[in-house]
């Protein structure tokens, strides 16, 4: 199984770290996803996606910030992803994350997982 790191990119704010294990693209955001950081996030989402791994899951246990250009970095990749047969699986939402998803009812569309480790039980 490759578990190895496969890239990572860093804009102030934000720094993300991608990751393959096993059919899945593991991707870690860490910091703050803002308007100003969403592209740190959407690219590697993306490569992802083209490079033939629909299945993603999002390690958001070291995302500290969220807002609404953060979420729609991750519902267009959970558009994305789907329409390739995978699917955007959220892990270890810290609450002040997980709030923008409840009142938004985004958490409604995507897979949750309360651990990274839970996420990556196919």
């Amino acid at each position: 199984m490759d578990r190895g790191m496969v890239g990572s990119a860093s804009k102030g704010r934000l720094q993300v770290e991608v990751r393959h294990h096993g059919a899945s693209a593991v991707v870690t955001p860490a910091g703050e996803l803002d308007h100003h950081t969403a592209d740190v996030l959407r690219e590697p989402l993306e490569k992802c996606v083209e490079g033939g791994r629909a299945r993603l899951v999002v390690d958001c246990s070291k995302l500290e910030f969220c807002d609404s250009t953060g979420l729609n970095v991750l519902l267009g990749a959970r558009l994305k992803a789907e329409a390739e047969g995978g699917g955007v699986h959220l892990a270890g939402m810290q609450p002040i994350v997980a709030r923008v998803f409840e009142i938004t009812g985004a958490e409604a569309v995507f897979t949750l997982h309360d651990s990274l480790d839970a996420a990556l039980v196919e």
